[in-house]
């Protein structure tokens, strides 16, 4: 573990997921001497809720959203393989070709780290009649090809990552928040950090993930960064027997369907399919919310996968990640501190849902660690409607999916975080302070988030003169 001292390190990055451990890789062949700076843990010490019974309460929210590997670490490490999902990378790289060998590019070396050498690719007659069902029913699918590493894999994969990263050089300090970034004369010259200090650098990169998106805005409300607020996704996570998905999931692991709903002409879309998987909590600084798992070991006897409402203000209140916490904290005053939990039946009759009718239903949550209640109370009314009826038109492709035993699990929020204003090295409005990842509104997947990693990595390179070997 490096010590403060006075080094000026060549390059800073804050943040170890994707994004941050991708650029590094870049740059760890050169003579850069590089430090990654991240609040959560070590892969090993990451307490995992998989290890206990889903949704396990003892686990502390940063080490599932820090630490080495980011949130992706104990997510279901899905790799989907198209630059037009989670972000639109060719924006980025303003070259679509560029955007896809990039794709290609991250995917080889999630591979060369144990990644799994299975893809998952759509095709074939059944493919087509699923894309016309959806066709017909005005609903656009999206075919990707993927690979599963599994919430139970991806700590293995990611942790060989790590340690072939600290053996080119690369130093890792753990265990610390970045507070502040030290600017001086139009010029980023490191980072304070809460208990140890400044750090100087000659470079430094922002990837704090999607839980350092209030950060980020924080830093650039201060340091007058150029910058605009995203879209936020606010939704449910729904879950129903795997039989009713299986006819999609065995065409596609994670189906992505685009839906307008038919009263307000909102954009709804399926996202994080997890076939036989799990749903679990998903912790924030003041409020919960909901996600899903997938293991490649275990498996239960649902599918679950979020349904999200994408939601985009503007003036006078253009602060979407504010607009999205002040959702999630009433959901979770409504739930007591857990997630709220709700029959589709009883969401379409206007009743909550109590424990009785929850132990007569069809489909058995996986998630324990949960309130029976009215999501209508917690989300917002249109936002409501929109799930309702986004349900409603997949079930036309999926007969089952809005069943009255359906359950729906509230809130599950996407924050895309402030996008921050980038060159094509992803170098920010300051001099040498560079950005790249979820938290910075430059991605929204894994892939994404590490191929920005890799430009920014390649940007600093350039910038410093040095040339990978």
């Amino acid at each position: 573990m490096p010590t403060k001292k006075e080094k000026i390190w060549d390059v800073i990055i804050v943040g170890a997921g994707p994004a941050g451990m991708f650029a590094a890789n870049e740059m760890a062949d050169t003579d850069l001497s590089i430090l990654i700076i991240d609040m959560g843990r070590e892969v090993k010490k990451r307490i995992c809720p998989l290890g206990h019974d889903m949704g396990c309460t003892e686990c502390k929210p940063c080490h599932i959203m820090c630490g080495v590997g980011g949130a992706g670490t104990l997510s279901g490490g899905r790799l989907n393989l198209r630059p037009d999902i989670g972000g639109d990378l060719s924006e980025v790289t303003k070259d679509l070709e560029k955007a896809w060998e990039l794709v290609n590019y991250v995917d080889k070396v999630f591979l060369k780290y144990g990644g799994p050498t299975e893809l998952h690719e759509p095709k074939g007659e059944d493919l087509k009649h699923l894309r016309r069902l959806a066709a017909a029913s005005g609903i656009k699918f999206i075919e990707i090809p993927q690979r599963h590493i599994g919430s139970d894999h991806a700590p293995k994969v990611i942790q060989a990552f790590a340690d072939d990263l600290e053996e080119r050089g690369v130093k890792f300090l753990l265990r610390t928040k970045v507070k502040d970034l030290i600017i001086e004369k139009g010029r980023c010259k490191g980072v304070d950090t809460v208990r140890r200090g400044e750090f100087r650098s000659k470079y430094t990169l922002m990837a704090p993930g999607r839980i350092g998106g209030p950060w980020v805005e924080e830093i650039a409300r201060e340091k007058k960064l150029a910058a605009s607020f995203g879209p936020i996704d606010v939704g449910v996570r729904v879950e129903v027997p795997a039989i009713v998905m299986d006819p999609v999931t065995s065409i596609n692991m994670d189906p992505k369907f685009h839906i307008h709903t038919p009263r307000y002409d909102d954009f709804v879309r399926t996202f994080c399919t997890n076939e036989r998987g799990f749903v679990v909590k998903e912790w924030y600084d003041g409020f919960i919310g909901v996600n899903g798992h997938a293991l490649i070991d275990k498996e239960s006897n649902n599918t679950n996968f979020a349904l999200l409402v994408r939601i985009q203000l503007t003036e006078p209140l253009e602060n979407t990640t504010a607009y999205g916490r002040s959702i999630a904290e009433l959901a979770t005053t409504i739930g007591g501190g857990k997630p709220i939990l709700q029959r589709m039946g009883d969401l379409r009759r206007g009743r909550r849902s109590n424990w009785g009718r929850l132990k007569k239903n069809l489909v058995k949550a996986t998630l324990k660690d949960v309130v029976p209640g009215d999501i209508s109370m917690a989300l917002p009314h249109r936002v409501v409607m929109d799930i309702i009826e986004g349900l409603e038109k997949l079930n036309e492709i999926i007969p089952g999916v809005a069943a009255d035993s359906t359950l729906i699990y509230a809130p599950e929020i996407k924050f895309y975080a402030m996008e921050l204003e980038v060159n094509k090295y992803l170098e920010t409005s300051v001099k040498n302070l560079f950005a790249a990842g979820d938290g910075v509104g430059l991605s929204g997947d894994i892939v994404n988030a590490a191929a920005t990693g890799v430009i920014a990595g390649q940007g600093i390179m350039k910038s410093a003169g040095v040339k990978k070997p």
